[in-house]
């Protein structure tokens, strides 16, 4: 009996969760680039921040990590842009995702801090479900399970190898 609810809920909710899944694949794929600018597009930004910023406060208030090239006058040149000290006028560019793309990594990296932390949860529990009711999938006796068995096998060696690499 045991063996029938797991097959039913498994194929369910796999069904469900295709498009969450196919989300989650997608992004992760993109996020091993994020140290590159592999899809991103340049946007052009303007912001008022508080006047008289120096050096060190200038990063946190544009919430990005910036390197100061140099300081002349009333202007700090920064990567990629400039702030007005008097002004308080930044003018930079930074590289982005493409809307959506962006939306999707930020579904991805969700903490605790974030609304969508619960879709999380339950999307890491579903896969641990797949994970477990795989083995209700076929009985214990029949050759297809025991062929499975070998590529779990090789499937925990090959994780406990890139653990270690």
């Amino acid at each position: 009996m045991t063996s029938k609810w797991m097959r039913v809920i498994h194929r369910y909710l796999g069904f469900f969760l295709a498009g969450i899944m196919a989300m989650y694949a997608l992004s992760g794929m993109v996020m091993i680039y994020r140290t590159t600018d592999f899809l991103k597009e340049e946007k052009h930004m303007q912001k008022t921040l508080e006047p008289g910023l120096n050096a060190e406060g200038l990063g946190p208030a544009l919430r990005m990590r910036l390197q100061v090239q140099k300081e002349e006058g009333d202007l700090i040149y920064f990567n990629d842009g400039t702030y007005n000290k008097v002004t308080g006028e930044a003018d930079y560019t930074v590289k982005e995702l493409p809307t959506l793309l962006h939306k999707m990594e930020t579904i991805h990296k969700a903490t605790v801090n974030s609304p969508l932390y619960f879709l999380n949860i339950f999307f890491g529990l579903s896969l641990l479900f797949f994970v477990i009711s795989t083995f209700w999938m076929f009985a214990p006796q029949t050759k297809i399970f025991k062929k499975g068995l070998w590529f779990t096998a090789g499937g925990i060696v090959l994780t406990i190898i890139l653990l270690y690499v």
